[in-house]
């Protein structure tokens, strides 16, 4: 009898709930390699521009992004008056991206039906120095997802902090030029040529799409603040083709920052197709050297967040 093949993504956990008065029901499929999002449907429709079974989450779709988002500056930064340095894990750009657990093995700490609960204990390493306990409790509704993350310092020394995720919202479109996209920002983060932030200025031709605009031939790998909440206290970006509409929420007063890429720099193979990354941060990227809204977990400190993914209009036949 042969091996059983083990998908680069690890276990899967299926989560579904049905259909009631406020969505068509919606199932996801979370991994145990990152404790990532690689499916998301409602009605039977993709809201989430996933990944296949046998594949590893490229592009950090639908991936966790801690103890921080985005780069940081050749991997360098001062905390608590110690020097360290992180592996540049974006060689090119000569940063460290994206955090320390995003390919980490999580465990699996409650299943139900329409929920899953996963774990990660984030001990010292190269360039960090803190120990943080970490879950997320993923929740399907009838017309979406509800990501909720608790982070607690388990450990005897501060720890810096912030936090990010990355799914690609999609509308079933072929190429991502398709789609209008509403983001209620009122600032744009000004980078370098290595995408690190220089300051920032209020959003123009180009990127302020607080009205919706289509994106057409725009190019966005772009973060954004100054964001407009409802009376809920959450934002909301959207992407929309015809009736079809994927929305991203997030807490405004947790998440202050949100990026939005277009996939123009990824491999030629993968440009302008579907998907948009909508990432909602905590912080900015290169919060470890700047401070700029870094959190600070003292021995014992919580920090928590919630996010999630909604669907609406016609769903095809």
């Amino acid at each position: 009898m042969g091996q059983v093949a083990i998908p680069p993504s690890g276990e899967q956990w299926t989560i579904s709930a049905p259909a009631d008065d406020n969505g068509p029901g919606a199932a996801a499929i979370i991994t145990q390699v990152g404790a990532g999002i690689r499916v998301l449907k409602v009605g039977g429709e993709p809201v989430l521009h996933g990944y296949p079974l046998q594949s590893k989450a490229d592009g950090g779709r639908g991936q966790l992004l801690m103890p921080w988002p985005n780069r940081i500056r050749d991997g360098k930064y001062t905390f608590d008056g110690v020097s360290q340095q992180l592996a540049l894990s974006e060689p090119g750009r000569g940063n460290a991206s994206h955090g320390l657990v995003r390919w980490a093995l999580w465990s699996l700490e409650e299943l139900a039906d329409s929920s899953v609960t996963l774990s990660y204990l984030l001990l010292p390493q190269q360039g960090w120095d803190a120990c943080l306990r970490i879950k997320v409790r993923y929740t399907v509704m009838s017309n979406g997802l509800e990501v909720a993350t608790k982070v607690t310092n388990v450990g005897t020394t501060k720890a810096p902090f912030a936090y990010g995720a990355h799914p690609y919202l999609t509308t079933g479109e072929t190429t991502v030029d398709e789609v209008t996209l509403t983001v209620p920002a009122g600032r744009k983060i000004d980078v370098d040529d290595r995408l690190i932030p220089t300051g920032s200025s209020p959003v123009g031709e180009g990127t302020d799409f607080r009205a919706g605009a289509p994106i057409a031939n725009t190019v966005l790998d772009t973060a954004f603040t100054d964001l407009e909440p409802g009376d809920d206290g959450r934002w909301r970006v959207s992407i929309q083709r015809g009736d079809r509409r994927t929305t991203i929420w997030a807490d405004a007063g947790t998440f202050g920052y949100l990026q939005v890429f277009t996939g123009d720099s990824l491999p030629p193979e993968r440009k302008r197709r579907s998907g948009v990354a909508v990432e909602p941060m905590s912080a900015p990227a290169n919060a470890f050297a700047s401070g700029e809204s870094l959190t600070v977990l003292r021995p014992g400190d919580v920090w928590s967040g919630t996010w999630g993914i909604s669907a609406s209009g016609r769903m095809p036949a």
